[in-house]
């Protein structure tokens, strides 16, 4: 075994290529020359007693590949040469167990397969990952921030340990594109937010360590499709049932006070989960909602009949002039717009009525186009709901976003509701993505322009869920509400309509009312109350549409292209099989598999495991081209940025 220090003139007259004394007794420094004549190759010197800073020289040592020095007691700041994108040769470095220090870089060589940096006093931001890298291991450092939730470009990777860090936010829910993951580890941070369900996908996953941290809710289902040989969940806040595959004495569950069993099983001693007769809940429940369908039958009918008996008693009153509320400065009148509303004008016929474009002009005679719907079944209202009505319309008329269909104003009288629109040259989305007939432009929507406007719905939506309080809910995100102009920049239609016509008194089913098979998630089925997560659901089958072309409901009852998307993530994982043949591009299919995963996430069947949409942007902004540029590009906006009009 050898000892001492190296001679301190090594490298600086003779073409060193391999430095390899790992596993002695050296000490001392690294000769200042080593690298002198740029020959070097690979330094391999793990295991002894080194110390002291780096020398320089290697500062300008662009030929090493291969960096071994874990295991000593180096110290300072690591040359930022080698950490370098421009160095192509480095493929594996090896540095744990040091007292290294400084700022680690945000961006890594897409060469590298192997990075430890565990065990040092490195600081700053979690780093991107991208290319070749199987391995990284930054334990026991200074790194903050958040996970980035673009996590495609390390698709190879095996290994990753970012535990005992003061890394904050949640696990991007973007989490399962990382099939070939073995093993991770991120305990020992500020981790907040739900254990996303996207574990389940990692099939090659068996070692995970989640402890402490702060994470919440419910361990995922999905859990049981792992075959884990070492789980840690402990001193986190998790409750609710454990997974059946979870109630094993190998895995370590503790100190989550909320997490309960369903059996008697001994594990870690929880609780027994509360539970009562199913059948006496089930029929309580079925009782009492035939008790209240009953009484409402009832009451309606009395309520009908009592009316229809006043109203022939009545005589017919004249028709209300019609009354013009403007939200924004106009150059028309009521008149203008009323006139308009021929057979020659239809444009379309959605769900809550009819869409007219009407020619307006001036009184300098320049003419605009805008839109007309006019709102079917509101019609003879009462005092109280017509005033619910317009005063709903007016928060909407109020709203001011780039992305969202201006509302120039409502004109109204006791027989009809008219909503104008600002109007939009290059009319729906689901026109361009799916109607063969493109008036005259048969070119498909290539792939920037797509993202484009999955950005630009997103940051309408993004706006409307967290801009507004209190927050608005779409209920009918779908490409036919998703409007474009004559760039091509897209707004979302209809917002808050839904809610209007609900309010305005129209049935209160949200499954019948709200909503368009194919978009609608799954707890409309049972749901009554719904919150911003429906609409997270449908976008996510926007982006489906966008990225593969198909249809949301082409297929009637039998066919959910979300339900098509997961299975296909879950059988045959991503694949450019996936992608719209049309627009299929090598340089841009690895960005569109990346999105396909944020839409699978995105229609997951837990409300609670979607993300929510400002999370959405952000992941959908790391892909935004500039000006054209093929590179991808992540936009640091603040999060306030996310919600200006």
């Amino acid at each position: 075994m050898l000892s001492g220090a190296l001679p301190s003139e090594l490298g600086k007259h003779s073409t060193l290529g391999n430095l390899e004394v790992g596993n002695n007794n050296l000490s001392g420094k690294l000769p200042e020359g080593l690298c002198s004549n740029r020959k070097l190759y690979d330094i391999v010197v793990f295991n002894n007693s080194f110390s002291g800073k780096l020398p320089e020289s290697l500062d300008g040592c662009n030929t090493l590949e291969n960096l071994m020095m874990y295991n000593n007691h180096f110290s300072g700041e690591f040359p930022t040469i080698l950490w370098s994108v421009v160095t192509n040769k480095l493929s594996s470095v090896m540095i744990q167990n040091n007292n290294f220090s400084g700022t680690f870089p945000t961006q890594l060589p897409w060469n590298f397969t192997q990075l430890d940096i565990s065990n040092n006093k490195f600081s700053g931001p979690v780093p991107t990952l991208a290319g070749k890298m199987k391995v990284f291991k930054a334990a026991n450092n200074f790194l903050s921030g958040e996970i980035p939730w673009d996590l495609t470009g390390i698709s190879q990777i095996t290994d990753l340990d970012l535990s005992r860090n003061q890394i904050t936010g949640s696990i991007p829910m973007t989490i399962g594109v990382l099939k070939g993951l073995i093993a991770l580890n991120i305990s020992g941070n500020q981790i907040s937010g739900n254990i996303p369900a996207a574990f389940g996908f990692m099939s090659a996953l068996t070692i995970l360590d989640l402890s402490s941290n702060a994470l919440s809710g419910e361990i995922p289902k999905d859990f049981n499709k792992l075959r884990l040989s070492f789980l840690n969940l402990s001193m986190n806040q998790l409750s609710g049932e454990i997974p059946t595959s979870l109630q094993n004495e190998a895995y370590d569950l503790r100190f989550n006070p909320g997490l309960c069993i369903s059996s008697n099983s001994p594990t870690h001693n929880f609780t027994i989960c509360r539970s009562r007769s199913n059948f006496s809940k089930d029929l309580s429940k079925r009782l009492i909602t035939l008790f209240f369908v009953l009484a409402s039958v009832m009451f309606f009918s009395s309520a009908v009949g009592g009316f229809l008996i006043l109203r022939r008693q009545k005589h017919r009153k004249d028709r209300l002039p019609w009354k013009l509320t403007p939200f924004h400065a106009l150059h028309f009148t009521e008149h203008h717009i009323i006139s308009g509303l021929c057979e020659e004008n239809w444009i379309g016929d959605g769900r809550s009525g009819k869409v007219y474009h009407v020619h307006v002009t001036d009184e300098a005679g320049a003419g605009s186009m805008v839109a007309v719907k006019k709102i079917r079944s509101l019609q003879n209202l009462d005092e109280n709901l017509e005033k619910d009505f317009l005063a709903e319309v007016q928060i909407l008329g109020e709203i001011r976003h780039t992305n969202i269909v201006k509302l120039l104003c409502c004109i109204s009288n006791s027989e009809a509701k008219l909503l104008v629109y600002e109007y939009m040259e290059n009319g729906s989305l689901d026109r361009w993505l799916h109607q063969k007939e493109r008036n005259g432009a048969p070119a498909p929507l290539d792939w920037p322009t797509r993202l484009q406007i999955a950005i630009d719905s997103a940051r309408g939506l993004c706006y409307m869920h967290h801009g507004c309080s209190p927050a608005i809910v779409h209920r009918d995100v779908k490409s036919a509400n998703i409007l474009l102009d004559s760039e091509f920049r897209a707004k979302i239609a209809d917002f808050g309509l839904a809610r209007i016509l609900l309010k305005a008194g129209e049935p209160e089913s949200v499954s019948t009312m709200c909503g368009t098979f194919g978009y609608m998630p799954p707890e409309y089925g049972y749901q009554r109350r719904v919150n911003e997560k429906v609409d997270v659901y449908s976008f996510g089958v926007v982006l489906l549409e966008l990225i593969t072309g198909h249809v949301a409901n082409g297929g009637g009852a039998e066919y959910c292209l979300a339900q098509w998307a997961w299975k296909q993530y879950q059988e045959n994982g991503l694949s450019v099989d996936l992608l719209d043949e049309e627009i299929k591009d090598p340089a841009y299919n690895e960005e569109m598999l990346a999105v396909f995963t944020l839409a699978v996430i995105c229609t997951g069947e837990q409300p609670s495991m979607r993300p929510s949409m400002k999370d959405v942007l952000h992941a959908l902004l790391r892909f935004e081209h500039r000006s054209g540029a093929e590179s991808l590009q992540y936009a640091a906006s603040e999060e306030t940025a996310l919600l200006e009009p």
